[in-house]
């Protein structure tokens, strides 16, 4: 492992503060935050961050994002560690790292102009995914620029608990965001993650008026949010940030410290594309479990099909321009 110097931190009586999420954790000198890789280091905040434990390519939908360049490819890069320990994290021998003592390093450091390269030659976007990209804000600030200019883009698959400064600092280098919204409640959002909501609802806000491209997930998990008040409660908020942004709602699969717990039923997850446009929400996915119709997207004013999608790939896009061949409306996205 390699420890780079990073940004975001300020000192504080003695120790040093990183600014970064939302946390703040106070580090005296050899100290590691919540995290597991941002430390107060000789100097000053140093991050295992500039690294990748993955780099292969996807297709944009796996990440997932509908609304964004449909059917284009990504260069993925995940480094370990995360600012949440989600109780059903399927990514944990990766995002855990540092918290649980059998999570082994397994990242290498990033040649930044090799990824460029590769992503390049690939006509690919970059996506930081699986694990927290907000950790690895130094590495798309140093891939930001030279990305725009060889008309690479970059985005995040994130949990969404970021600072505002960390936000205003990345938003200029990326094109779309997925962020989790994983509970509709302070209470039940920190039982599950060990982090408070409210800063994710204020990123969402912020990366909207900073004009990244958002779409919202939540994982459905039976006993914590996949009762009918859960999911209006859900809905309501999500129609907060506008009845265009995307929604997926994803099957819980047990894994991690939730393993006794059941798979979301299809039921549920129809029960909530139900509630979810009744709502308001135009967009509404549900990747598996309910048949491609769930994937699909249709125009919100005259109802016809305009893009049909498979699992993790596009099918067919009828649109123009991001027009509807039917009515001529706009279908709200990144064409």
């Amino acid at each position: 492992m390699q420890w780079t110097p990073a940004a975001f931190s300020e000192p504080t009586a003695g120790q040093l503060r990183c600014t970064l999420c939302p946390h703040h954790c106070k580090l005296g000198p050899g100290a590691v935050g919540q995290c597991g890789v941002r430390r107060h280091g000789d100097g000053g905040m140093q991050t295992l961050a500039h690294a990748t434990a993955v780099q292969h390519l996807d297709t944009v939908e796996r990440k997932p994002f509908y609304h964004y360049r449909p059917g284009t490819r990504v260069l993925t890069l995940s480094a370990p560690g995360c600012s949440f320990r989600c109780l059903y994290c399927q990514n944990y021998r990766l995002s855990q790292y540092g918290r649980e003592p059998s999570v082994p390093w397994t990242a290498a450091p990033v040649d930044v102009a090799a990824v460029l390269d590769a992503a390049t030659e690939a006509k690919a976007a970059i996506a930081f995914s699986y694990t927290e990209p907000t950790l690895a804000v130094e590495l798309t600030l140093a891939l930001g620029e030279a990305a725009a200019e060889r008309g690479v883009a970059i985005v995040w698959k994130s949990n969404g608990f970021i600072t505002a400064a960390a936000i205003d600092a990345a938003a200029p280098h990326l094109a779309a965001v997925n962020i989790d919204i994983k509970a509709a409640h302070d209470r039940q959002h920190e039982a599950l993650t060990g982090a408070p909501l409210s800063p994710v609802l204020a990123a969402i806000t912020r990366f909207l008026e900073r004009g990244v491209w958002v779409e919202i997930s939540t994982p459905l998990i039976p006993g914590l949010n996949d009762t009918a008040a859960a999911q209006r409660q859900l809905a309501a908020l999500i129609a907060t940030y506008g009845r265009d942004v995307p929604w997926h709602l994803v099957r819980f699969v047990p894994d991690f410290r939730m393993q006794r717990a059941k798979p979301t039923p299809a039921g549920v997850l129809s029960q909530a594309v139900d509630i979810a446009h009744d709502a308001g929400l135009h967009h509404v996915y549900v990747e598996r479990a309910l048949g491609p119709s769930a994937r699909n997207t249709f125009c919100p004013g005259c109802g016809v099909e305009v893009v049909e999608r498979d699992v993790w790939a596009l099918r067919r896009i009828r649109l123009t321009d991001g027009h509807c061949p039917t009515c001529h409306g706009v279908v709200a996205g990144r064409w």
